[in-house]
């Protein structure tokens, strides 16, 4: 009788946990399904109804107002992709070397440069004079540099790789070195393996943050053919916006404000930049979640 009460009481935990993983996925999955159905929806559509599961009146308006210069946003993923793809291999290269050296029991000053990287993180010299060193001293303007170096370290990841760093039995680079091993060989070849859920991490950490990143773009870049795509799709809007505002205010007569999709390009823009990080999530999410528990707890 017991082990029939706990059969069902197992059955009935099970049923209640899928049910609420269940939900939980759908709240997370449907506003998704609102961007995505929103996008194809007609401005007038949108004004008159709101938001939906569906689209009430099917319109591509919004895209084309997005893709109105393919070659621009084309040469914007272009650049976007490319600044991701070295700036988060660089980032990620600099957090997991630097965290593994802070996590060294032998390296006495590993406190001092804690604390010193620590202290980065509340104060700073301030915007102006920031901006002048880069782009005086440092020849950041209208160099993709200045969309690569100021997001290349971050303390965050530097934290979070140090706190799993400490999880890894010191004996083992002792070992190494009673080999002949130096400390490049011994990272690369014996640390770096075991630190897969870190890397997916700090990947996926630095990915988004470079992706979504236009205020970088905004402030030293001003060729066109450099910008990135977040920031491009800033400009359309604000064209659109404006646009708006004109055929509101009776200035353009040839187009009513209503038949500008504003509201529409919002979503499709969501759509357009979103896109690649969702399909790139899903190859990460295992190693993601287990690299925060493990970063988290180990202290």
């Amino acid at each position: 009788m017991r082990k029939k009460k706990l059969q069902w009481d197992r059955m009935l935990l099970s049923a209640l946990s899928y049910t609420v993983l269940f939900v939980f996925g759908m709240a997370c999955l449907i506003p998704f399904c609102i961007v995505f159905a929103s996008s194809f929806t007609a401005e007038t559509a949108l004004l008159r109804d709101g938001y939906g599961l569906w689209p009430a009146e099917f319109s591509v308006d919004a895209y084309q107002y997005v893709f109105s210069n393919p070659a621009r946003i084309l040469w914007a993923y272009g650049n976007t992709i490319m600044v991701t793809v070295i700036g988060t291999v660089l980032a990620v290269a600099i957090a997991t070397m630097t965290g593994y050296v802070l996590a060294r029991r032998d390296f006495k000053w590993h406190n001092h440069f804690s604390l010193f990287f620590f202290f980065t993180t509340l104060f700073n010299g301030g915007l102006v004079p920031w901006y002048l060193m880069c782009t005086t001293y440092l020849g950041f303007k209208d160099n993709y540099l200045a969309r690569i170096l100021p997001l290349m370290f971050s303390v965050w990841n530097v934290i979070l790789a140090k706190n799993y760093m400490k999880g890894i039995a010191f004996e083992i680079t002792e070992s190494g070195k009673i080999d002949g091993a130096n400390d490049f060989q011994i990272f690369s070849k014996i640390i770096f393996p075991l630190t897969t859920p870190l890397i997916a991490t700090l990947t996926l950490f630095t990915a988004l943050a470079y992706w979504n990143d236009w205020y970088y773009s905004m402030l030293f870049i001003s060729k066109p053919h450099m910008q990135s795509l977040q920031y491009l799709l800033q400009e359309i809007l604000a064209s659109i916006q404006a646009m708006k505002q004109l055929a509101a205010s009776g200035e353009m007569s040839t187009i009513s404000a209503a038949d500008i999709p504003s509201a529409s390009m919002k979503m499709a823009m969501t759509c357009v930049t979103v896109g690649p990080i969702i399909l790139l999530y899903p190859f990460l999410q295992r190693y993601f979640i287990k690299g925060m528990i493990i970063g988290a707890v180990k202290g």
